[in-house]
């Protein structure tokens, strides 16, 4: 089984500081996820002046001031993406972020020059950000929260025609042309990751909704993971056992620290179990073969049963119903044979318990 993809979300939870951000990666790198990943934007090209603020962040940071003002304060400049990913390059770990306007978008493919683009959830109906990333040809994960399959599918037209127009003028039909080329199916496939997400922080256990993981690769052929914004580690581990391919995971140093994601995210040593338990399970999916394993082969005469002497037997005497049965250990004949041993001379004296080895003829 391939290797799920775990990173751990340090999003905003650095409130604007850089060394914050680096005791994150630090944290991240112990847990030893495969990437880290932080949040691009502008907040003036992102949120109007007069954007309220969703119910969980007033909830963390109280309702004073605006979202664009809460959101303002969290903001990482050029100097601090160059800064934290040279610190990922040294600490080995790989650096992601998340684009929001299109400044971030041409920040992160053409200055800092990351490897893969994740789009979240709010940007999954921004044809025009979704376009400029495709159109760099990075390969993307796209999360799908607050989505329908008839949105994803969409979205994923707007990549598809991203990755393969060249000189076309973009518009709905030839997003869906291009969903359903044989050349756009075939870089979606090779190129796009879905992650399952419910945009609530945190979410309800009872609106994760597991199940439409299997929907989504039934739907599009993609490999799908999940963004997990509930609390704890079970859901995201149960995802795995699912066959989610990535797993997203909001992290913070402190869950009392201020803040809008704080309170949602994982602590330092619930990291560590998360992703110490993915790799269990990982470990325990096996194949869809069902055969004996390799470990277990050394208890198979211990635990299974032979046919024994119920009572001492006298050789020749006849085989019967109250004088066989079956105790361990198991290496003598099984008692899958018992009805054919009835009526059968034993070969030998036997002894109460003795492990019957072989017979003579049938009467």
């Amino acid at each position: 089984m391939k290797k799920t993809f775990i990173i751990a979300e340090a999003g905003v939870n650095h409130n604007g500081s850089i060394e914050m951000a680096k005791r994150l990666i630090d944290v991240a790198v112990e847990a030893e996820v495969d990437a880290v990943k932080f949040q691009t934007f502008k907040a003036n090209k992102v949120i109007s002046k007069f954007a309220e603020k969703a119910d969980y962040q007033k909830q963390t940071t109280g309702s004073n001031e605006s979202q664009l003002e809460m959101v303002r304060k969290l903001e990482l400049d050029t100097e601090a993406h160059y800064e934290l990913q040279e610190y990922c390059n040294q600490q080995k770990i790989k650096f992601l972020s998340t684009p929001f306007d299109l400044d971030s978008v041409d920040l992160l493919v053409n200055q800092i020059k990351v490897e893969l683009i994740k789009i979240p959830s709010g940007e999954i109906t921004n044809a025009p950000l979704m376009l400029m990333v495709a159109q760099s040809g990075l390969p993307v994960i796209l999360s799908t929260g607050m989505a329908t399959l008839a949105e994803i599918e969409q979205a994923l037209g707007v990549l598809a025609f991203g990755y393969t127009a060249v000189d076309v003028k973009p518009s709905r039909k030839m997003f869906q042309n291009a969903f359903y080329s044989r050349e756009g199916q075939e870089l979606l496939r090779s190129k796009v990751s879905l992650l399952h997400c419910t945009t609530e922080y945190p979410t309800p256990y009872e609106d994760v909704n597991l199940q439409a993981i299997d929907t989504m690769k039934q739907a599009f052929g993609l490999n799908v993971g999940l963004s997990d914004h509930t609390e704890g580690i079970a859901v995201s581990i149960a995802a795995v056992a699912r066959g989610a391919k990535i797993i997203e995971k909001h992290f913070t140093l402190d869950k009392t620290l201020p803040g809008p994601d704080h309170k949602a995210s994982l602590n330092p040593k619930e990291l560590i179990d998360m992703v110490r338990s993915i790799r269990q399970v990982e470990m325990a999916i096996g194949s869809p073969i069902k055969t004996p394993a390799s470990s277990e082969l050394k208890n198979k005469d211990i635990a299974r049963k032979s046919l024994v002497a119920s009572k001492n037997i006298a050789a020749g005497e006849i085989f019967t119903i109250e004088n066989l049965t079956s105790k361990r250990p198991g290496n003598g004949i099984s008692p899958m044979c018992f009805w054919d041993m009835l009526g059968v001379k034993a070969d030998k004296d036997y002894q109460e318990d003795e492990v019957i080895t072989n017979y003579a003829s049938r009467v």
